[in-house]
């Protein structure tokens, strides 16, 4: 075969694997919801196991029904506990959406925070651009109905608010300190203001379990919820790198400061001599100006928590 016949051939193969590509990831592999499950010894000796059930970045559009119907199917899991760390809007007129997805979790303690999409509706964007690191921030001219948002969450479902404050529930029996903040990425973070609402909580009583709560795991926001006595850190936003290489262990991207091969999944947060673990979530959804993923299917995650060894 002539140089030029196997250019042309190699040139073809390629053209036919990124065609390949683009149709399973848009085609497939974003509706191939998982459930991710991992078990964590972080509880007080004697205490019995508690189900926390992790959703994020669902990013709803009202014609999505088949992932509305995923999530409201994960309260047949019966948790104890479900921790939202956000982005639940992915359209002006998602909050019907939400409501279907989430209305099966009426009456099991829940807590949230907000991502960006909460507040103002998605923008087209090159994806592209996340290889130049973190996007930044710009005008976005989409206003969503984020009170009408949290007036669901909050008095429908009865869920705790955590962007910027601390709450106390009791689920599975257990007595949970959980604090959290806004989203980082957004420069909505309010450090400064934990400390005394975190001390105000201890104060009140001894907690069997603190969470650590936040959209974009930003190293700032983990250490400081580290520092405050988190056992275990939740957070979402990365979208696990939504396109990854498959079976690579990090991800091209994480539209943050966190390092690649923690934008996904369970890891390890270790800060000023303290370990605890640190769950991202790769989220359920996508922007609808970017419907693909690739070796990162949508996901949930239900964490076991067990006494410690």
């Amino acid at each position: 075969m002539s140089a030029g016949r196997a250019a042309a051939a190699a040139l073809g193969a390629a053209a036919a694997a990124g065609l390949g590509a683009a149709v399973w990831g848009i085609g497939v592999e974003r509706h191939l919801y998982t459930l991710r499950r991992h078990t964590l010894a972080i509880l007080p000796h004697g205490t019995t196991a508690l189900r926390v059930l992790h959703i994020s970045d669902a990013h709803l559009a009202p014609w999505q029904h088949g992932r509305q119907a995923w999530i409201a199917s994960l309260a047949e899991l019966a948790p104890d506990l479900v921790v939202n760390t956000g982005d639940n809007l992915g359209h002006p007129d998602a909050l019907d959406a939400v409501r279907r997805s989430l209305s099966p979790f009426a009456g099991i303690p829940g807590l949230f925070v907000h991502g960006s999409n909460d507040v103002f509706g998605p923008t087209p964007r090159n994806p592209l651009l996340y290889f130049a690191g973190p996007s930044t921030r710009r005008p976005m001219p989409t206003r969503l109905d984020t009170a009408l948002l949290d007036r669901f969450l909050v008095d429908d479902l009865g869920w705790h608010d955590l962007d910027n404050a601390v709450a106390t529930v009791d689920a599975g029996g257990l007595r949970i300190d959980a604090l959290g903040t806004g989203d980082a990425h957004m420069g909505w973070d309010e450090l400064n203001a934990l400390p005394s609402l975190r001390a105000a909580q201890r104060a009140a009583g001894e907690a069997d379990l603190v969470l650590g709560v936040t959209h974009a795991p930003y190293v700032r926001v983990l250490d400081e919820l580290t520092d405050l006595g988190a056992d275990a850190l939740l957070a979402g936003h990365t979208h696990g790198g939504q396109v990854r290489v498959p079976f690579a262990r990090r991800a091209l991207v994480a539209n943050c400061d966190l390092p690649l091969d923690q934008a996904r999944g369970l890891s390890t947060w270790e800060h000023d001599g303290r370990r605890v673990p640190l769950n991202v979530s790769a989220g359920i959804g996508h922007s609808i100006y970017a419907p693909v993923r690739f070796g990162c299917r949508p996901e949930a995650s239900l964490l076991t928590l067990v006494p410690r060894r």
